[in-house]
């Protein structure tokens, strides 16, 4: 009999620790483990730890129904071992990977290359804007309820895509304000 009691308790506790973690910390620059641990690819810690709770929930379902092989619990007992060991080992690290970059990019490009980023948004917005006010056009002439709820959807969507642009346009010319402070 295969008994998950202590093994479920010390998941719930690894789950709680990758909770604060995740929370501290945030996400990771690249996926924390690789796939052959972990079919998550995720750069928190807490989906992870839920993965094994997961495969033990599988065991106990298994094991419930008379359909759990010894050959089976074994592999996955070793592949849920392997991962916790994993967990806590990230756990264990903790302070190393504060020093690692965050979700954004480190690297700092050239200035011009920021420039050429920035007019190429700015005329992205230009044409989406233009787009935005023809459809709006349209929509006033428009007859058909079907045809103005689609010509609708399109300029909300139009209407998106300029908020991004315009967010992006912002964002470079912050960074391209830092950078001529900096010299």
């Amino acid at each position: 009999m295969f008994d998950v009691t202590r093994l479920k308790a010390h998941v719930d506790q690894l789950l709680k620790d990758a909770a604060a973690v995740d929370r501290q910390r945030g996400e990771a620059f690249r996926p924390l483990f690789d796939e052959q641990l972990f079919q998550s690819r995720s750069k928190l810690l807490t989906p992870c730890v839920e993965e094994i709770s997961q495969e033990i929930k599988s065991l106990q379902r298994e094991q419930q129904s008379g359909r759990l092989l010894a050959s089976r619990t074994a592999h996955i007992c070793d592949k849920i071992v392997a991962q916790i060991q994993a967990i806590q080992r990230e756990l264990a690290t903790q302070t190393i990977r504060k020093n690692e970059p965050k979700q954004n990019n480190t690297k700092q490009r050239p200035i011009h290359e920021l420039y050429q980023d920035l007019a190429k948004h700015q005329e992205w917005e230009r044409r989406l804007v233009g787009m935005s006010r023809d459809k709006a056009m349209m929509l006033n002439r428009c007859q058909s309820l079907a045809e103005q709820q689609i010509l609708q959807k399109e300029i909300l969507a139009l209407d998106g895509r300029v908020q991004r642009c315009q967010s992006a346009v912002a964002q470079i010319e912050k960074q391209i304000t830092f950078r001529e402070r900096q010299g």
